[in-house]
């Protein structure tokens, strides 16, 4: 009486695969500037039936890939050069091998629809031998449809609560999530956008809390009209903890996105001080804890010492206080004033297609008298030359004045590449990319970054992949 067992097994087996076959080939865009009329009906189509056969089932699938082969020159590191948080472009210059596999299984309950979702990774720095990071990006349920609030989303647990991010730096600007933590999404506010809230607290499934007890509230204020083909979101944290400098901290954003013919322009403003970034998320929380250990001599001199400061040998005696003393302290990571203001632009038009960005970002920690500047500019075109073969050209020039008076370090970075893909789009995935990079900087990057060479010369073959 195994059959039925058999002929369901092979049906899910059919149903992943065809959805694998189906993302594969997804595109961001419905309709490709490389690929003709009647294949993209076909990928549609394909598609369509994946995500059918998928929503039977209740299974819902997505994730992340980067890997490759990677080769630097005088045996430096293989990528991840780069000044500050906001001048990192990552084409041609990540050198690491990560993965990330979501997968989820919903529930119709009476009208109700629950959920449970598991996204597990692994991450390896090429330079070294050894994987450097596994566990636990994602793990949590959710319910929606409720008869009281049906177009509301309750979740808890561990997940990644964001908004948007600049691809071309590798970084989400607008966020929160990561910790422990629940919410509710999607309260309407009428024709002005919705309202997402979450709580949070410290620690996730691969690291621990801290001394600090951490806690925090987010509020995401989405898609709020502003103008024609114009939005705005609006952010906001505030952090409460056991901090010997600032006991409530907060961080606010603003991300205004108005589109123009095939550009979309993104002007991301945030600040924060204390112990919240600027996404909103617990900055500074660990400290350092430090022992003393204090022993006193065995032995004491009963009589006054001589002038040159010996004890006669006769009036040596027993100390009788003599004991060890511990004392433990900790002395916590200071809080900061941070502020970012970063323009993006995405295009495709044509076989033509990219992003770019400019930004400067700042930090003072609470304890310094000096801020920390960091300036950005850079982007990445790209040019479909073919059916299914397109060309990269990125580059980026920043600058980091660090808060400790050090003279401003200086990069710049420059990668050319050729990528196959299903089409020639800028944001569609997978494809396999053969670049070379050169990255350069003044006297203080080549100290730290270069090994004191004039600078580092990257080459590889890279695969890129998302889906869902």
């Amino acid at each position: 009486m195994r059959t039925p067992h058999t002929l369901r097994a092979t049906a899910i087996a059919a149903a992943l695969l065809t959805a694998a076959l189906g993302a594969s080939a997804q595109t961001t865009s419905t309709e490709s500037s490389s690929v003709p009329p009647m294949a993209q009906s076909q990928l549609d189509m394909a598609t369509a039936a994946a995500k059918k056969a998928l929503d039977g089932l209740g299974i819902q699938l997505w994730g992340y890939m980067r890997g490759g082969a990677y080769y630097a020159k005088d045996d430096l590191a293989k990528g991840h050069y780069g000044l500050g948080e906001l001048g990192y472009n990552r084409l041609g210059n990540e050198g690491d091998q990560y993965f990330e596999f979501g997968i989820g299984k919903k529930w119709d309950l009476s009208g109700a629809k629950a959920g449970v979702y598991w996204m597990p990774y692994a991450y390896r720095n090429s330079s070294h031998q050894n994987w450097e990071g596994d566990g636990t990006k994602q793990i949590y349920a959710d319910v929606t449809g409720l008869a009281f609030a049906p177009e509301l989303s309750f979740w808890a647990g561990q997940r990644y609560h964001r908004i948007q991010d600049v691809h071309i730096i590798d970084d989400w600007l607008m966020e929160d999530g990561d910790n422990y933590g629940a919410g509710v999404d999607g309260i309407k506010l009428g024709a002005v956008g919705s309202l997402n809230v979450a709580v949070y607290t410290e620690g996730n499934t691969d690291n621990s809390k801290s001394s600090s007890n951490g806690k925090r509230l987010n509020l995401q204020w989405r898609k709020i009209p502003l103008g024609p083909d114009g939005t705005l979101d609006l952010t906001a944290g505030i952090i409460r903890g056991n901090f010997a400098d600032k006991k409530t901290s907060l961080a606010l954003g603003a991300l205004y996105n108005q589109k123009i013919g095939v550009l979309t322009n993104s002007l991301f403003v945030q600040g924060s001080n204390g112990h919240a970034n600027l996404s909103g998320k617990f900055y500074a929380l660990n400290g350092t804890t430090t022992t003393t250990t204090t022993t006193g001599s065995p032995f004491i001199c009963t009589v006054p010492v001589d002038a040159a400061g010996n004890c006669p040998i006769a009036s040596v005696a027993p100390n009788p206080n003599q004991g060890t003393t511990t004392t433990t302290a900790t002395t916590f990571n200071p809080g900061a004033k941070q502020f970012r203001v970063v323009d993006a632009i995405n295009w495709q038009s044509g076989p033509f297609g990219g992003q770019a960005l400019i930004g400067y970002q700042t930090k003072k920690a609470d304890a310094d008298p000096t801020t920390e500047k960091n300036f950005a500019i850079g982007g990445r075109l790209s040019y479909g030359v073919a059916r299914n073969i397109k060309v990269y050209a990125d580059a980026n020039y920043a600058t980091l004045k660090p808060a400790d008076g050090s003279e401003t370090q200086r990069l710049n970075k420059q990668t050319i590449a050729v990528a196959l893909a299903p089409n020639t789009d800028f944001w569609t995935r997978p494809e396999v990319r053969l670049y070379l990079t050169r990255v350069g900087g003044n006297d203080p990057v080549k100290a730290a970054q270069f090994n004191g060479k004039s600078s580092a010369i990257l080459a590889g073959v890279q695969v890129e992949a998302w889906w869902e």
